[in-house]
């Protein structure tokens, strides 16, 4: 099994990059993400690699960091989500902003991703929510209010304040922490403007 490889970079195709290694070339499929981070042709690189093997084939997936071939891993463990599904939602997503986007609920962020519908969407956040903060740096308390949001067990302002924000084109991830952050800052009891108006305070910053 291939799980790193080092070596120039020989060409690029679409989804692709065949990597020199002492003379022989890989072709690794990579999210366009990675592809248009990597370096220039005849330059050094180095992947972190997952390896598939099939029957009829051996396809090597290329990442940047363990932390997004962590993530391809774990997308697969939800049914639906393939390879190619993986690869089109780390193109979308990086690592960061998924962990955020899964751990909070955000499923319209996830459902962005080419060949990722609602109902998918919703079963990618739904299965690895509870995982996400452990693949990223996620306030432990928005997650928390992201999970109380979904069971509709929040306090109603802080429920409107999130609703307010999202209606005014802000992501649902984004607008739970700057609520979460407003709802710490202003205590116990704040009213919905007011958490309104200081979560536009974070979301300005």
């Amino acid at each position: 099994m291939i799980g790193k490889l080092k070596g120039l970079i020989d060409s690029y195709g679409e989804d692709f990059v065949i990597v020199d290694v002492q003379g022989v070339g890989y072709v690794v499929q990579c999210s366009s993400r990675t592809l248009q981070r990597l370096p220039k042709t005849g330059e050094a690189a180095a992947l972190s690699i997952e390896t598939h093997v099939r029957e009829d084939a051996i396809r090597l997936y290329g990442f940047l960091s363990d932390t997004e071939r962590d993530w391809f891993r774990l997308m697969q463990t939800v049914q639906g989500v393939g390879a190619k599904v993986a690869l089109a939602i780390l193109s979308t997503l990086e690592p960061g902003a998924l962990a955020t986007a899964i751990a909070t609920g955000d499923k319209a962020a996830v459902a962005r991703a080419p060949g990722v519908g609602p109902k998918l969407a919703q079963r990618i956040c739904a299965e690895l929510k509870d995982k996400a903060p452990s693949f990223g740096h996620i306030d432990a308390g928005v997650a928390e209010l992201a999970g109380a949001l979904d069971d509709k067990r929040l306090p109603q302002p802080i429920a409107d304040a999130v609703s307010a924000l999202v209606n005014l084109g802000y992501p649902q991830a984004q607008a739970v922490a700057a609520v979460a952050a407003a709802s710490r800052a202003a205590g116990e009891g704040a009213g919905t403007a007011q958490l309104i108006r200081l979560g536009l305070k974070e979301l300005a910053k």
